[in-house]
């Protein structure tokens, strides 16, 4: 069953070893995430399902990183002092894989040890106090819009099916194009696509996230889109009340971090 839902940011800069001075600015953005902490905890989850933008992404299929163990570390960003070591949910994974066979959805496994930061950095917020908290990280894929919403149906079909208490988690960032100062510079597109996203979270409105223009899409720069479609497919049809916890750019990203409770 599924026991807790969330929407969280991943710059690694949330992270204190790489932030360093910036974690100051992004106190509202941390706050939010400790409070998500301890409602994910106190939703005593036996798994975490965390979909990623960062992950390893086929453009014919989706897939979910299958290893023995993973090393949560930042040593790309230069911290080579946080690290964390989390286990897969074997019996899960399978019955993902099985359903997804028997359902003729495009998917497969990958296997990499080394998370990605985009999984990283919100596990290691959210398993501060669960370090047994068993994980299955996820990927989008190329494919349609109506594909990911479909993925994120069948998903819930399975999480439904289980015994075990299941969180989830949509990871990414909006848009990139906030300020003249961003990473990708200012883009007029930037602040109506995160209004846009804020609006679709608020009342859970897949339809929002569908009918959006592909120049606003692409204009924006984000990487949460697609994770959003899978969340809101395994969502469908429950009910659900979302809460917009935090949202800020102090660098010209947006950061948004929402609990939807189930």
């Amino acid at each position: 069953m599924i026991c807790f839902a969330a929407i969280t940011p991943h710059t690694p800069l949330l992270i204190p070893g790489v932030g360093k001075e910036n974690v100051t600015k992004l106190e509202s953005t941390i706050s939010a995430l400790r409070h998500l902490e301890g409602e994910l905890y106190a939703s005593q989850p036996d798994v975490i399902v965390i979909i990623s933008s960062h992950a390893i992404q086929h453009k014919d299929a989706f897939s979910l990183n299958l290893h023995d163990e993973y090393r949560i570390d930042f040593k790309d960003f230069g911290d080579l002092a946080t690290s964390r070591i989390l286990e897969p949910d074997i019996e899960l994974v399978s019955a993902v894989e099985t359903s997804m066979h028997d359902r003729s959805v495009p998917f497969t496994l990958d296997s990499n040890a080394t998370l990605d930061y985009g999984t990283s950095v919100p596990l290691y917020f959210l398993t501060e106090n669960l370090p047994q908290l068993k994980i299955v990280p996820l990927s989008f894929s190329g494919l349609s819009a109506k594909e990911h919403v479909r993925f994120g149906t069948e998903l819930k079909d399975v999480f439904e099916r289980s015994e075990k208490r299941i969180a989830v988690v949509a990871s990414g960032d909006l848009s990139h194009c906030l300020s003249s100062d961003a990473p990708l510079g200012y883009k007029p597109e930037g602040e109506g696509y995160d209004q846009k996203i804020v609006e679709a979270v608020t009342g859970i409105s897949t339809s929002t996230l569908l009918s959006m223009n592909p120049e606003l899409l692409e204009g924006a720069s984000a990487c949460i889109q697609e994770q959003l479609l899978i969340l809101f497919g395994i969502l469908e049809r429950k009910k659900v009340r979302a809460e917009i916890l935090s949202y800020e750019h102090p660098f010209g990203v947006g950061y948004l971090v929402a609990q939807i409770h189930v």
